[in-house]
């Protein structure tokens, strides 16, 4: 197919140049592997001008490595061979003399040492290994089938989801979320809630960079999660669809299409979720305040039903080979409903009971994002000069009523009634998101490659909230309270620009860069007008290198500056109320917390093993922390402030095991020392520990049954100013079988098998001492069948042969 087009691109250069009465010359040779010497077929060979790399002629080589082309224009020019996988060859030759110039061998190098990626041949599980990043391809993943986004991270090496859905990288939670290599309309404890509409089979792989350069967005101490959602490119018209059933009510369905020619490429794609699950929760805090209740001894359980549509279609259209438009729009449609039941018991030094509270709380949201983006690709010459371009818009809509019925007993369990308590707290949300960028890559006959661009986005957030209260003293009507009524407006613009080079001396690959950010902030709370202006600009340098050791062996060292800026959910001054003994409340004078990180890395691989070893540190200043405080009425009041440092010491080791043909296992460990200094806040807010992770990916293939996939993890705890949260483990299990020809799958599968995914947290202050427990429904089983349609069809019309093209079959 590629053939093709190059030979009619060809034709067509040769149609439309001057018919001159000039002298013609035959430029012929063979292209060879340089280690192997067998020949290489269908490599691009392209005769480029010395001045500007613009292309003159070129052609592909023959089933035996041979090619041949003509030219009537003669001089100096630039020979380049190029094939994915290999290094880019480049020979100077100069047509003057002779009419047929043999250049003979070409002998180009596999790309094991390129500064991007280097990937081991002999293991071929789910995990890969570049220098920036890992990669998961979890578009197999069995463990996953019929979960959500949120819940596939939770199966990945270094990612944990705490108890509200956050999701913190090798322990740190500051973290960036993009959705197909753009930022995310996600901020703080509202990322789970779009990620949830994500459901796994509409992803194909998540990528996890700890320490980006210069090139990606400042922000994100953590690094960045880069989930990538499919879309096939595959002509013609071909599809799938497939649904699981989960236990206790979880329903999923969905279908993906694509239609695919040489000039444009088509995909559509809905999914469905119908997802009931449960949480539960326990605490237990002791308080040394005077006149107070010495222990608030609290339970809960609580059922959700979350309804989800995601739709997305899009069209990428190339207008010539080196021009490519592309278009997309998508939207999440979401209704949930939820009750829960608390119980808070006030007692006295002896466990006895003095009052118990019992809250129930019938919660209703509807929501709904949409995004569109246009983007533009121009290959300018076959060298591999680049310019890339695009626009992206979303707008987020939500609104949660949340009604409260709070009934009072005293310590001889009678209901007094005229102490009940009706609340009602409405909270409408809306946002709106612009990323623009402009991307500039320029590659060097040397090897060596310049990039540079720049990226603007331009963010605002509303977020109100209208809470009533009724008691007796109102006969139980709801009246608005201006205490916990009120508005937050908050604008952020960033204007980024970056510059960066890379190449290699020997053996030795090097990148630099250098990316400034311009941040302009404002903020406007409702109710009084305050208003917070916060404009500040930032330098991240960024430096890589690697060094070739030898066959599938390197050396890596890097450094990088972050940023993570305080979102509107960490800002918002608005009480946000759970129940009368916990409150939140933002903290509109957050600074940005900036961060050193350090990376020394070793690879080696062999054929059936792969170790990847990292030794990291990251030192933060204004780290962005959460405070609970106490007051005199025995209300934790929880809230963000910027503690003076936070550092963190580890090691990371990567084991990727070829154990058999049909056996792989990918074991990860983490060991990590942090620090937080947070004296500045109080007195006696530093902490310390010293924490570790575990994860286990095992795929096993039994020949003519099923594939069989077994993940687990441990993590170690996690160190706050205030205490801790204590470490927790799960194992997950799935197996999967292909039937009818192989155009369908059918997969089961277990999560959390041993129900231990349960979130503890132990918060220790001079007032109180507070444990606390939440246990969100994590052991799940699924069944999912997914069925492939559609046949391929080649350029020309031609249908594959099916036994050749077998794997191709496969959506």
């Amino acid at each position: 197919m590629k053939f093709l087009l190059s030979y009619l691109y060809i034709l067509i250069l040769l149609i439309l140049s001057p018919k001159l009465q000039a002298q013609t010359f035959t430029i012929k040779g063979k292209v060879t592997d340089r280690e192997s010497n067998q020949p290489m077929e269908f490599a691009n060979i392209a005769l480029l001008n010395v001045s500007d790399s613009s292309l003159v002629t070129g052609g592909m080589s023959d089933l035996d490595g041979t090619f041949s082309f003509e030219t009537d224009q003669s001089g100096d020019f630039l020979l380049r061979v190029g094939f994915i996988g290999y290094e880019n060859y480049f020979r100077k030759i100069n047509l003057a003399d002779k009419e047929v110039l043999n250049v003979g061998n070409l002998r180009v190098r596999p790309d094991a040492t390129n500064l991007e990626e280097v990937v081991v041949e002999g293991v071929t599980s789910m995990f890969e290994s570049d220098i920036d990043k890992r990669t998961y391809n979890v578009e197999n993943s069995i463990v996953a089938e019929g979960a959500t986004a949120t819940e596939l991270l939770e199966t990945l090496p270094s990612i944990q989801v705490d108890d509200e859905g956050g999701i913190s990288m090798r322990g740190s939670g500051n973290i960036l979320i993009y959705i197909n290599g753009r930022p995310s309309n996600l901020s703080g404890d509202d990322a789970e809630s779009i990620l949830a509409q994500f459901p796994a089979n509409s992803i194909k792989s998540v990528e996890l960079i700890t320490n980006p350069s210069s090139r990606y967005d400042a922000a994100g101490v953590g690094g960045i999660i880069n989930i990538i959602l499919k879309k096939n490119e595959k002509t013609g018209f071909n599809g799938q669809t497939n649904f699981s059933l989960g236990t206790r009510d979880k329903y999923q369905a969905g279908i993906n299409m694509n239609y695919g020619t040489g000039i444009a490429n088509i995909y559509a794609s809905y999914n469905y979720q119908d997802r009931r699950l449960f949480r539960e929760g326990e605490g237990l805090r002791q308080s040394f305040l005077p006149s107070t209740s010495a222990f608030l001894d609290q339970d809960n359980y609580g059922e959700n039903f979350n309804v989800n549509h995601l739709l997305r279609t899009g069209i990428d259209l190339n207008f010539t080979e080196n021009k490519t438009l592309g278009f997309y729009v998508q939207g999440n449609f979401r209704d949930r409903t939820a009750f829960d039941q608390l119980n808070q018991r006030n007692e006295n030094n002896l466990r006895q009971l003095d009052s118990l509270f019992v809250r129930n709380t019938d919660d209703s949201r509807t929501s709904y994002n949409i995004e569109t983006g246009l983007n533009y690709t121009w290959d300018i010459d076959t060298l591999g000069q680049r310019l890339f371009s695009s626009i992206s818009y979303s707008y987020d809509n939500r609104f949660q009523e949340e009604i409260y019925d709070q009934l009072f007993f005293n310590q001889f369990n009678q209901e007094i009634p005229t102490n009940r308590l009706l609340q009602i707290n409405e909270r409408p949300q809306s946002s709106h998101f612009y990323v623009l960028q402009l991307d500039y890559e320029k590659p060097f006959a040397n090897g060596g490659k310049l990039e540079s661009g720049l990226k603007g986005t331009f963010g605002e957030w509303d977020r109100g909230q209208d809470f009533f209260q009724g008691d007796a003293s109102t006969e139980f009507i709801p009246v608005r309270s201006d205490l916990f009524s009120d508005g937050f407006n908050f604008k952020e613009d960033v204007y980024a620009a970056y510059l960066s080079y890379r190449n290699k001396i020997g053996k030795l690959g090097y990148q630099g860069g250098l990316r400034g950010e311009y941040t302009e902030t404002r903020s406007i709370q409702e109710r009084n007008q305050n208003e917070v202006i916060n404009n500040y600009f930032n330098l991240f340098p960024s430096l890589y290198f690697s060094y070739d050791l030898g066959k599938e062996e390197e050396f890596t060292a890097n450094f990088s500056r972050r940023i993570s800026r305080p979102n509107m959910w960490a800002l918002a001054p608005i009480f946000r109320v759970s129940d009368l003994f916990n409150l939140s409340v933002g903290n509109p004078f957050l600074q940005p917390e900036l961060t050193n990180s350090y990376e020394v890395g070793y690879m080696k691989g062999w054929e059936k093993y792969l170790l990847n070893a990292t030794v990291y540190h990251r030192f933060s200043t204004n780290i962005l922390t959460r405070v609970i405080r106490l007051d005199d009425n025995n209300v934790a009041i929880q809230t963000r402030e910027n503690a003076n440092s936070r550092s963190a010491t580890g090691f990371e080791l990567v084991n990727q095991i070829q154990v058999t043909q049909w056996f792989d296992a990918t074991l990860t460990g983490n060991v990590f020392y942090s620090e937080i200094i947070g004296d500045n806040i109080e007195a006696g807010f530093n902490n310390s520990n010293l924490s570790w992770t575990v994860a286990l990916l095992g795929n096993m293939a039994i020949p003519n049954f099923a594939t069989v996939q077994i993940q687990g993890n441990y993590r170690g705890p996690i160190v706050l100013p205030q205490g801790e949260i204590e470490p927790m483990w799960g194992i997950n299990a799935g197996v999967r079988k292909n039937i009818m020809n192989n155009k369908a799958t059918v997969s089961l599968n277990v999560s959390d098998i041993f129900n231990t995914r349960i979130f503890r947290i132990r918060t220790e202050d001079s007032r109180f001492v507070q444990d606390r427990m939440f246990n969100r429904e994590t052991r799940i089983g699924t069944i999912s069948f997914a069925y492939r349609f559609g046949g391929f069809k080649d350029r020309n019309g031609r249908s594959r042969d099916r036994e050749e093209f077998e794997e191709d079959m496969d959506f």
